[in-house]
């Protein structure tokens, strides 16, 4: 019994002063608030992916073509699979790309540039004005809250299908959206239901 508990001991030891701390996917943020960028969301949960979206009524052609991927923290995923919403801490990723053509041995359609066009991040924080923020990346370090009433809030706000996000786009989450009956009422009723 004593060696044993000798053991346990040992294990439970932290190696050379290092404590152990738990490791989060959510959002870090800069002593001055800013969201850092998350540098490996290339690792997390790949949602969807979009070509030359706009949600403009009258959209002007843009000239080129642009590949919107859209990435989720891992804990975020796992929590909206069970209960159909986001999670405090949930962490969305647009990614933009150019489109281009005749790469390689294509010679038809577009494969998405290496260089990345752009980059937005949507965080739900409950210490976030109204519990969600989006953020723009001029740079791959950190980005300042863009402030309410920017456009992006109000769209989402009006025509998101869960939680201010546009599930509806998310062809894996939609339907398990629904089912678990947390579509929101504008989404519902601009689908006529």
């Amino acid at each position: 019994m004593l060696r044993l508990s000798l053991l346990l001991l040992v294990l439970l030891m932290p190696l050379d002063g290092v404590v152990a701390t738990p490791v989060t996917d959510g959002p870090v943020y800069t002593a001055d608030g800013q969201l850092t960028f998350p540098e490996h969301y290339r690792e997390w949960v790949f949602l969807t992916s979009g070509t030359d979206m706009s949600y403009d009524p009258k959209p002007e052609p843009a000239g080129h073509t642009m590949f919107n991927n859209v990435f989720v923290n891992p804990s975020a995923y796992k929590a909206f699979l069970t209960t159909g919403t986001w999670p405090d801490k949930t962490v969305l990723v647009l990614e933009n790309r150019g489109g281009e053509a005749a790469k390689s041995i294509n010679t038809r359609g577009r494969t998405q540039s290496v260089e990345v066009m752009g980059m937005e991040v949507h965080v739900k924080d409950a210490k976030l004005p109204g519990g969600w923020g989006f953020y723009g990346f001029d740079n791959m370090v950190s980005a300042k809250l863009i402030a309410k009433p920017a456009s992006c809030y109000t769209c989402h706000e009006s025509h998101a299908a869960v939680d201010t996000t546009f599930v509806q786009f998310y062809p894996t989450l939609v339907g398990l959206a629904e089912k678990k009956g947390t579509l929101s009422a504008a989404y519902l009723k601009e689908k006529g239901k």
